[in-house]
């Protein structure tokens, strides 16, 4: 889980990159749950709130140029 003071610290473009490595782990789980490979299913919803944290704080820095 990443923490939102981690995320603030970070620049636009790691951000971005964060959110990219972010969408490609997702990615990765949801084929897991798919195979039916995926033991805890808790991690989609972790993953997926991580993401829309990165975007909220990717858009509040692009907001504040």
């Amino acid at each position: 889980m990443t923490k939102a003071a981690e995320l603030r610290q970070k620049d636009v473009a790691g951000l971005e990159a964060e959110i990219k490595s972010l969408q490609k782990a997702h990615f990765g789980l949801r084929m897991q749950k798919a195979t039916q490979q995926l033991g805890n299913t808790n991690t989609l919803r972790t993953t997926r709130r991580d993401i829309a944290r990165a975007k909220t704080i990717l858009a509040e820095k692009q907001a504040a140029k």
